[in-house]
């Protein structure tokens, strides 16, 4: 094992500091990692609106796809609580849907886009929270 000595003449063996780098870039990751995934009260509450506003007009309440405004759309809106559906798709996908409508990921152009979002990316994890939290709703 390789050490060295520090200005106070205590022994440090290196990998002892590489093991305790390791954790901490670790750690700082995760940490990292959960942060990303934090949605702010005010981003909440926006989200909670567009989603009302926006969103249910079509998917409807619970996310079946049985909105006001679906009725009449060919293809149906998707039912974001088929547990199916959900499983198959990442956040970043739904959130990709969002900013960038059907079209963005080869789906049909009547999911509108919300271009208006692509500088709110937490308002935008707000949507998808809510999007998931739709999974297995009957």
């Amino acid at each position: 094992m390789r050490s060295w000595k520090t200005p106070k003449g205590r022994q440090v063996v290196r990998s002892r500091v590489l093991a305790a780098a390791l954790v901490g870039a670790w750690l700082g990751c995760g940490v990292a990692a959960w942060a990303a995934d934090q949605v702010s009260e005010t981003a909440m509450k926006e989200a909670k609106e567009i989603w009302q506003t926006r969103c249910a007009t079509c998917h409807g309440q619970g996310g079946k796809g049985d909105g006001p405004a679906g009725v009449a759309l060919n293809p149906k809106p998707r039912d974001l609580s088929s547990e199916e559906w959900q499983k198959s798709v990442t956040d970043d996908y739904i959130g990709k849907i969002i900013v960038g409508g059907g079209q963005a990921v080869g789906k049909s152009p009547l999911m509108a886009a919300n271009p208006d979002l692509a500088s709110k990316p937490e308002v935008v994890r707000g949507l998808t929270k809510i999007v998931r939290e739709l999974a297995g709703k009957k």
